[in-house]
């Protein structure tokens, strides 16, 4: 159970919590159901604070400032047809009181429990061709140089390494869109060699997907992890392929997408959507 609120100043309009009670709702829902609501919002003088989500129990309660209450139903009616249970006035003091020094949260980014994760794998395509064609000493050349890309646009969008795969990287986001661009950055260095034409420029593959991992000495295991690094094994060469909810996530931001593609995925029992992101020279 997780709680996340924005600093609260002198409020013109009334305050109100709301309560959702949900059924099969995962962060990504709720996290793209309420940037719809930030989408929206202005046209009804409204303004969506912050939210709450308890998964395990599928309750959901939503801070927002507006003129009556009917006006912040309005904003969720408009924006995705889920209405809240119920909904009270609520002191701005109170909740201040009772929380504490309560963090801000930037507009629009969407709130990702500390469970929730954006994964992401990065394989170097051929890469056991590489290595007979450059030799074992070549082919580490590249791998190393592969790392440094890499890892530095893990330190510029705020991923962490989780480990090494052999011909690639397994990072984490707390942010769908920083993992995107994330993505973007490393496959634009790699094209800036290969336009350079390079004797041992690469290519690489990027797969992404969100979800809940299981967390266990530091690695995540689980299915968004599994998701992830079969979307990585099925993108283009030089290109990038998300879920889904990482498509939804990234609601908003100056991200595009391609046409949907359906994927038979070993473990999957069913076809699952995935996204190719687009970029300049991708």
């Amino acid at each position: 159970m997780s709680f996340r609120f924005p600093i609260l100043e002198a409020h013109e309009l009334p305050l109100y919590m709301d309560r959702h009670d949900l059924d099969g709702v995962t962060a990504a829902d709720l996290a793209a159901a309420h940037i719809l609501d930030l989408d929206v919002q202005d046209a009804h003088d409204v303004r969506y604070l912050s939210y709450w989500f308890d998964y395990e129990r599928q309750h959901a309660f939503c801070l927002v400032e507006a003129p009556t209450a009917d006006a912040a139903e309005e904003v969720h009616r408009a924006a995705h047809g889920q209405i809240a249970n119920s909904i009270i006035e609520v002191d701005p003091e109170h909740v201040r009181s009772f929380m504490g020094k309560i963090p801000e949260m930037s507009p629009g980014e969407p709130y990702e429990e500390p469970a929730f994760r954006t994964i992401l794998f990065t394989d170097i395509v051929g890469s056991t061709a590489l290595t007979q064609r450059l030799g074992d000493t070549g082919a580490m050349v590249v791998l190393r140089r592969h790392d440094e890309i890499v890892r530095e646009a893990l330190r510029s969008t705020g991923g962490r390494e989780i480990k090494h795969t052999g011909d690639g990287i397994m990072a984490s986001f707390t942010s769908a869109s920083r993992a995107v661009e994330c993505a973007i950055e490393v496959q634009r260095r790699f094209d800036e060699e290969e336009r350079a034409e390079l004797d041992d420029a690469i290519q690489i593959r990027v797969g992404i997907s969100a979800g809940e991992p299981v967390v266990d000495k530091g690695d995540l295991f689980g299915t968004a992890v599994q998701l992830a690094a079969r979307l990585c094994g099925e993108a283009d060469a030089g290109g990038i392929l998300v879920s889904h909810a990482v498509r939804e996530l990234c609601a908003g931001k100056e991200l595009r997408f391609g046409q949907a593609r359906e994927f038979d995925l070993r473990g999957f029992a069913e076809p699952v959507r995935a996204y190719p992101a687009q970029w300049v020279g991708g």
